[in-house]
């Protein structure tokens, strides 16, 4: 094949996952970050629940449904915004972030 030929981004992807020691890391990684999330997911749903707070009293004082809020608990990924709007929600009292660098904790607040 010519180095200037175009190959689709699917096409390397199987390829490169032929290895089968590259497919098992792969397979690791997506372990970890299926885990990862569904702790984060289980994380927000204990804080609501710490509150003494349904899906549906949350859901009306962030002016959505009850299924954006299930969504949002079990949402991978979403902007900081929208994590302290959901703690505030919550009732929580000066949403921050923890954060740990070479051993110095760093509190950033949200």
């Amino acid at each position: 094949m010519n180095s200037s030929e175009f190959v689709r981004g699917d096409d390397k992807i199987t390829r490169a996952l032929e290895d089968p020691a590259r497919a098992s890391r792969v397979r690791a990684i997506r372990d970890e970050m299926r885990t990862a999330d569904e702790a984060y997911g289980a994380t927000l749903a204990a804080i609501r629940k710490a509150g003494s707070l349904t899906q549906e009293q949350i859901a009306e004082r962030l002016g959505v449904t009850q299924g954006a809020v299930s969504q949002l608990e079990r949402k991978p990924d979403m902007l900081l915004s929208t994590l302290r709007n959901y703690l505030v929600a919550v009732g929580a009292e000066r949403p921050r972030l923890l954060v740990t660098v070479d051993g110095t904790d760093i509190d950033v607040a949200l």
